[in-house]
């Protein structure tokens, strides 16, 4: 007597992890309004907690703002949820997008120097502090390019440099009897402008950092438009 064959369960697929920033679309907001729905019926969320997390999902602009409504909460059916995944950022400048000559110097010597509030950050950035300060303030700044560039040299004198957090910031740098101290940055958001800092610090310092607290609006609006996408 043949055994009567048991249907096989349907191979299990998993969705490729997607960038942070990338935009969300409808049916990705349809699809976490689904899990949201799925556990506030299951108890997992109280109406209240369903009513907040359903204004976020259709408030949501990128996938990265939609992931963490859903974080703690099973796929709707239970398929397996996708992950979201930053694209790496990289370490250097890529060859010829950064021109070897500064746009915009700034200066410090016996005196102070400070570029801050809303303006259109340069490609190429070059700070001398001798005896002096530099302050480079970009949490309020407009960033037409994807890769930027700040050469600090700081001879006695200190340069201060404060990143917005949804930028990322990188560092290559030396410090001769001073200090060279980048805290690194990644954005969660894709194609996200990056900070270059390099440069040397000789019985001086050299800080770069995020200034906690500080986003800038509508990051990619201007990217596109110089870009021309």
């Amino acid at each position: 007597m043949d055994l009567e064959k048991r249907p096989q369960p349907p191979e299990q697929t998993h969705p490729e992890p997607q960038p942070t920033g990338m935009r969300a679309s409808d049916a990705d907001r349809d699809r976490t309004a689904d899990i949201l729905r799925e556990a506030l019926a299951e108890g997992r969320l109280t109406a209240e907690e369903h009513g907040e997390r359903i204004d976020g999902v259709y408030r949501a602009k990128t996938m990265g703002e939609l992931e963490p409504l859903v974080s703690d909460l099973p796929a709707a059916g239970g398929a397996a949820r996708p992950t979201v995944t930053p694209e790496p950022v990289p370490s250097r400048p890529s060859d010829g997008v950064v021109p070897p000559v500064a746009d915009e110097n700034l200066v410090a010597v016996f005196s102070a120097s400070v570029r801050k509030g809303r303006w259109r950050v340069s490609r190429r950035m070059h700070a001398y502090a001798i005896f002096g300060s530099v302050e480079i303030d970009l949490s309020e700044a407009i960033f037409e390019q994807r890769q930027i560039v700040i050469r600090a040299i700081s001879v006695f004198g200190n340069v201060e440099i404060r990143v917005p957090e949804n930028v990322s910031l990188r560092g290559n740098g030396t410090g001769v009897l001073g200090n060279f101290e980048v805290d690194m940055l990644d954005s969660a958001e894709r194609d996200a402008p990056v900070v270059f800092v390099d440069g040397f610090a000789v019985l001086g310092n050299i800080e770069a950092k995020a200034k906690r607290g500080k986003l800038v609006r509508d990051l990619h609006k201007h990217l596109r438009k110089h870009l021309g996408h």
